[in-house]
């Protein structure tokens, strides 16, 4: 296929079928670990931001609030975090990783960074971080 057929040229296409590719892999990777990529997405913000918000967690993992309380029920009961009250806002649940979800993610976040490399791997450092601050401009262009 060359590069002009099926929107080939198109930026937005060739975005979403990097997206896509990388998805791919990364649900062949996070599936023996018994996670999908939005359950990685989850694990991850909470090892940066423990006790974020359903509604933020929701936000980077690009899905709804809705499937959001899903992915959380989920993990909580593969053990991989575990929710407690708000001492604030008592109605309000907070998430933390649990040993077994910090060593889950630990292992995800070792193949997530051996696909980024096979996927970079012809790509110059200096090449990577302008890709990555062009991918950053684009976004907040589009107020994102």
């Amino acid at each position: 296929m060359s590069s002009g057929e099926h929107g080939g040229g198109n930026l937005g296409y060739l975005l979403k079928r990097a997206q896509l590719a990388f998805r791919g892999r990364m649900d062949e990777a996070l599936k023996p670990l018994g996670i999908t990529a939005p359950q990685y997405a989850v694990l991850s913000s909470l090892a940066i931001e423990p006790g974020i918000s359903s509604a933020a967690l929701a936000r980077v993992a690009f899905v709804t609030p809705q499937s959001m309380q899903g992915i959380v029920a989920n993990l909580e009961k593969l053990n991989l975090i575990r929710r407690g009250a708000d001492p604030a806002h008592g109605r309000i649940l907070q998430s933390h990783l649990t040993e077994r979800g910090k060593a889950v993610l630990a292992k995800a976040h070792r193949s997530a960074n051996a696909i980024e490399g096979t996927m970079t791997d012809a790509i110059a450092a200096r090449d990577r971080a302008l890709f990555k601050s062009l991918l950053v401009r684009c976004a907040e262009n589009l107020g994102g």
